[in-house]
Formats: C-alpha cells, sequence, structure tokens
C-alpha cells in the first residue's frame, strides 16, 4: 500500500497568537521545515488553513486547506486524500528527524508512535486497516485516540526530543 505523510499545520496557534506555521526555527518557516523532513521518507500533504502566507512558503508541495471543528477535522481532511498506510506529522515539532520517521515506518507494526515524557503520540505509523477510525475522529480527538485504543497493536519509538513543540514565544527562544 502507498505511504503519504500528512503534515497536520491547520491549527489557529491561538495560544502563540500569531501563525506558528510562519514562525522560524534554525532558519526556516515551521510548516516548511516539517514538510521537508517528512518528504524525506515519502510523498507529503500538508492540511493548511486558509492563509495565503502559509501556502505560499509551501509552493512545491501538495496543500489541502481546512480550518475545521478541531485537530480531527485537519487528521480527516488528510486522510481523505490517501488509498494506503499514513504518517501522521505535526508542523509545531521543529526537532523530529526523517530518520525517525524511517524508524517509525522500519518498525513494521500496525501502529508505529514516537515515545516522549511518558507518552506513545505523534508523529505516527498507520497501517491501512486504521483508515476508517483516522476519518471518524471527530472534536479535538487526534491520532493518539487510536493508538491508545490499539495499544496491543502497537509499537512505540523512542524520541525524546518530540516533547518539544512551539505553542508560545518562550519555546520559540530556546
Amino acid at each position: 500500500m502507498p505511504l503519504t505523510c500528512i503534515v497536520l499545520a491547520a491549527g489557529a496557534s491561538k495560544r502563540l497568537g500569531r501563525p506558528k506555521q510562519l514562525v522560524h526555527f534554525e532558519g526556516e518557516p515551521l510548516v516548511v521545515r516539517a514538510a521537508r523532513t517528512a518528504a524525506a521518507v515519502a510523498p507529503v500533504i500538508v492540511v493548511i488553513p486558509p492563509n495565503a502566507a502559509i501556502r505560499e512558503v509551501l509552493r512545491g508541495f501538495i496543500t489541502i486547506e481546512n480550518m475545521g471543528e478541531g485537530m480531527a477535522s485537519s487528521l480527516r481532511c488528510g486522510v481523505a486524500e490517501t488509498t494506503g498506510e499514513v504518517l501522521i506529522v505535526l508542523c509545531d515539532q521543529p526537532q523530529i528527524t526523517s530518520e525517525h520517521l524511517r524508524a517509525l515506518i522500519d518498525a513494521h507494526a500496525p501502529i508505529a508512535a514516537t515515545g516522549y515524557s511518558g507518552i506513545s503520540g505523534v508523529p505516527a505509523f498507520f497501517s491501512a486497516k486504521f483508515r476508517d477510525e483516522l476519518l471518524a475522529l471527530r472534536g479535538d480527538a487526534g491520532a493518539r485516540t487510536i493508538i491508545d485504543a490499539h495499544r496491543n497493536e502497537v509499537v512505540t519509538i523512542p524520541f525524546e526530543a518530540a516533547a518539544f513543540d512551539v505553542d508560545t514565544d518562550a519555546a520559540i527562544s530556546l
């Protein structure tokens, strides 16, 4: 089955107060960094809010605009464009590497999740058998809902750097 990386970048950045997708980290916008990292392992779809500036920095990537009811709508929007396995990546975890994404894929598990701060979360790989469950998510439920519901099918790949995400100005200045 074909693998697609879905970069979720449609959040409203309410805590930050401006589009975090465009915040620079080590010289490039977060959304570009996430898309570039994901593109090193598989074709990429980036789910973004309706925002011309974000769309502009992502020239060369397939983008889908979405501003739905929460995280689940962005996830559904991306998954609906795929036909097989998916690798879910967030735009605000700038320390994720393509090597880690490859490790998730190479786990050859029904679900391979990233382990950090005592949780198993995203980035995460989902085999095609979870497509309907991903498409059924609603509200602010994300991929971790499915990870938690299928513990016996999850392989967790440790990557503590995934705990660092950009939600505030303090995180940007680190």
